[in-house]
This record gives structure tokens, sequence and C-alpha cells, in this order.
């Protein structure tokens, strides 16, 4: 049986389906932005159905939509129990697509911006994107993690993670400071996994359902084929698959629909037997 929860950092008890931000404001970074009271209606309707781990940027956002300022309207006051994980790293360029990447001394005014655009005194966690939209790997990050460990000695951060890393870099992060999660495109790199599951490690593939299906991971046939033979949505299939990779694993998928949501999130009571699993694996 697929456990559900997962202790980030050890000691937050997270679901381990949970939601992610992005397209609460906008469909793609290239826009149009969305309406916002759409989205609000998206975030509450989460936590209304146990959603207690939702993952932001400051950069997600569309011209006077932002995701963090809907979390901060619709969400307070806060839960105890909700954690909200943001990340920085990467700049929006002139067409809102963020091609940019921050330097070492541009990380404290990021979060900074995140703790007041989501009204609270510190963030549960935060991810140093590393990159562009290409793969991990080929550059060193520790003069910038460097920087969110000392916010986290601070006490602005209660915990860290990376994004869109490799093992080297992980291991250079952690040399730093104890990482809490990993979050990249899951692309089927479980050797990364592995050592993420081994050190007690969140692993949080972004885009979950474009990287389950889109990938290769998961072929739209054998999908289609599980999906009708359970009463399932080839979504709801792809997020179970996805929770039984590993226990350390974290689902976000992220929509701007309260249709989709709920679709989505009906995944945490699907239970694949070794049959399915076989099946979508080959």
């Amino acid at each position: 049986m697929t456990i559900k929860t997962f202790s980030l950092g050890g000691e937050l008890t997270i679901n381990r389906l949970g939601f992610g931000a992005m397209r609460l404001a906008m469909g793609t970074f290239a826009g149009p932005a969305r309406d916002p009271e759409k989205g609000i209606a998206v975030l509450r309707r989460a936590v209304e159905l146990g959603v207690n781990h939702i993952d932001t940027a400051g950069f997600y956002g569309r011209d006077a939509v932002w995701a963090n300022e809907l979390i901060r309207t619709a969400l307070p006051p806060y839960r105890d129990d909700l954690v909200i994980a943001t990340k920085v790293g990467p700049l929006p360029g002139p067409n809102g697509v963020p091609s940019g990447q921050a330097t070492a001394d541009q990380l404290r005014g990021l979060v900074e911006a995140d703790l007041r655009c989501l009204g609270i005194n510190r963030l549960d966690l935060v991810y140093l994107r590393v990159g562009g939209t290409t793969g991990p790997g080929g550059e060193s990050i520790a003069e910038r993690f460097a920087v969110l460990a000392e916010l986290r000695a601070e006490g602005l951060i209660r915990h860290l993670g990376v994004s869109n890393v490799d093992d080297a870099q992980l291991a250079e992060a952690r040399a730093i400071a104890p990482v809490a999660a990993v979050q990249n495109r899951h692309t089927g790199d479980m050797g990364l996994l592995a050592e993420s599951e081994e050190a007690g490690i969140a692993y949080v593939p972004y885009f979950p359902l474009g990287g389950g299906v889109g990938s290769g991971l998961l072929d739209a046939e054998r999908l289609g084929k599980v999906a009708a033979r359970l009463g399932a949505t080839t979504a709801q299939v792809a997020i179970a698959s996805l929770l039984a990779t590993s226990p350390t694993v974290l689902a976000i998928p992220g929509t701007g629909s309260l249709e989709h949501l709920e679709e989505n999130l009906a995944a945490n009571d699907l239970s694949l037997s070794d049959e399915d699993l076989s099946d979508l694996r080959g």
C-alpha cells in the first residue's frame, strides 16, 4: 500500500500529493493571465480536499495576476500544517518568461520578496532553482546555495532544497547545509532518486503529468489500458504511478481548474496493483 505522507526535513508531515501553483496565474509563462477569482477558488478547494503542501514561486505570474498574491488572498490565516514551498533563482525577462538567473547577491532580495508577498515571517522550504530550461549540470551552485544557508541560519527559511540539479550539484549543496528536497523534471534519473530516498530527501518532480507521460516514462497506450481497466482517468493513473515509484516522491500537479483539481486529487485514493505497475512500465 502506498504511504500517503512524508516527513519533510524529518519534522514536517505533509501529504505526498500536493499542489503546484504555477498554473493559477497563467496557462504558460507567455500568458494570458487567468481570472484571479478562479485561482482563489482552486486554492481554497485544494486545502479543503486535504492539500497541505503548495509549491509556488515569486516568478509565477503574468500582468497583474501572481500566484503568491493569490495564496495570500485565499488562504490566511494559514493552517498550522500547511507547508508552502517556493523557489528562487530564475528572473523573468521582458516577455515574462523566466530566462535570466539571479546572482548570489540578488537571492536575499528574492527571498524577502516572497516573505512579503505571502505575508509570513519564515518560508517553510526554499529551493535554489539552477539553470534555464535545459537539463541540469555544468555549473557550481556553492556560492548561491551558501546565501540561502545563511538565510536559514537567520531564521528566514526553515528548510532548503535544490532544483534542476545533478548528482555533483546535490553533493555540493549538501556539503554546505542540509537539503530537504530535490525538485527536478522526472526523466528517469533513478540514481538521483535512489540517493534522495537513502538520505530521506524528498524528490519532487516538476511538471509531474507532462514528466510522466511526455517524457516516455509512461507509454500513452499502456497508460490508457490501465486507466480503462481501473475506471480512472489517465491523469489519475499517471499521478498514482508517480507516487508508487518511491516513498520519497512527492507529486505537485497544478491546474487553474476546479474540475481538474478534483480529478487530480482523487488519484490519492487510486491503488495500483503489481500488474498495473508492470503494464505501465513494460
